[in-house]
């Protein structure tokens, strides 16, 4: 699944991104008035973030900024980040608000906010196959005894906590389980290259719901589907990171796999609405898929897609890291049913419409 592609110039693309670009401000106001009635429960709370500085994080901030310009009283946030995979540049531009504490800590070994915490998102991961094969104890560690000491820390008297799970839980599903549903139990390897993110996002929910039946800690789980938008990192090696990164250079879009695995697509938009309502008001002890189960697509399609918009080729190679697509998902389509009936909540951006979106604030940021 990975594409060919030059690493300098990644590395100088994803830390050139400074401040916030119209395409995300536009998103941030679009997420804020989403939410409606629900948001005023943030009013006047404080609320502690880690993984801060990464890609869905660092847009969550920028929403609450966004909904601090309505609410009543302002949501403090607390942000924490170890900034080991987080840009710092991603969220520089919050650090004169005074609603915003940042704090450099990696929570696998401990964080105290020094104050009462009313809620809690811990996002702090290692999400891209590249970064979490390079450190596979520390992705463990995050997963596993930081969501710990966040569960510590929501049993004291947090209002709600929000553990950000994936769609690698469920593992390569069989056929008669797509769409998944939330009560699948998965098929996952516990040796193999990807054993480490996906073991470890797996017992990350064990742990949710151990604390949610000794100590009814108030926690939910969302399972997030491949989502993506302006602000990744685009030396992520995940699919989309490097199709914008072929489409800003106009390089020929060269798949080193056949491209006939399946994904759905979920902006970033969608996926940070679905995040709040389920801190807000979702059932503990429960998860949710939040992803868009409407527009599976192949890679070879999605690839395809990127270059219609952005006028490149799209050929096929090999890939020299075998290891890459072991373990690797056939197909992945959420069932979002629960989160539809109990929430309300549906994806509202097509796949085409944010492939768009995001193309244009890589573009913006002058990485074309």
């Amino acid at each position: 699944m990975l594409i060919q592609c030059d690493p300098v110039t990644l590395v100088f693309i994803c830390t050139s991104m400074n401040g916030l670009n119209r395409v995300i401000q536009e998103d941030c106001r679009a997420v804020a008035g989403r939410l409606g009635e629900a948001a005023a429960e943030l009013s006047g709370s404080t609320m502690l973030v880690t993984g801060a500085a990464g890609f869905l994080c660092s847009y969550l901030l920028d929403v609450i900024a966004a909904l601090n310009r309505t609410l009543p009283a302002p949501c403090r946030v607390i942000a924490v980040d170890n900034f080991r995979i987080g840009i710092p540049e991603r969220i520089s531009h919050l650090r004169a608000d005074a609603n915003f504490r940042f704090e450099d800590c990696d929570v696998s070994k401990g964080f105290d906010p020094g104050c009462p915490v009313d809620w809690i998102v811990h996002g702090a991961s290692i999400g891209s196959p590249t970064f979490y094969r390079r450190y596979p104890l520390e992705t463990i560690d995050v997963n596993v005894n930081g969501t710990r000491n966040m569960l510590e820390l929501a049993k004291k008297g947090s209002r709600g906590m929000l553990l950000t799970s994936t769609s690698e839980i469920y593992g390569d599903p069989d056929p008669a389980n797509i769409p998944t549903k939330e009560d699948y139990r998965g098929l996952v390897s516990c040796t193999g290259p990807r054993a480490c993110y996906d073991e470890s996002k797996r017992l990350g929910e064990t742990l949710s719901v151990t604390y949610y039946r000794l100590f009814q800690t108030p926690v939910k789980t969302v399972r997030l589907f491949n989502v993506f938008g302006p602000g990744q990192r685009l030396d992520d090696k995940r699919i989309i990171p490097d199709l914008m990164s072929a489409a800003l250079a106009s390089r020929p879009i060269v798949l080193l796999s056949n491209g006939l695995a399946t994904r759905s697509f979920c902006y970033i938009t969608d996926a940070i609405a679905g995040m709040l309502l389920v801190l807000i008001s979702g059932s503990p002890g429960e998860a949710f898929n939040v992803g868009n189960g409407s527009e599976e697509i192949s890679i070879r399609g999605l690839a395809e897609f990127v270059g219609e918009i952005a006028n490149v080729d799209v050929s096929f190679g090999e890939s020299e890291d075998r290891d890459y697509v072991t373990d690797n998902p056939q197909r992945r389509c959420p069932d979002t049913t629960k989160l539809q009936k109990q929430l309300g909540w549906l994806p509202m951006t097509s796949l085409r419409d944010g492939l768009r979106r995001t193309l244009d604030a890589y573009r913006a940021e002058g990485a074309a």
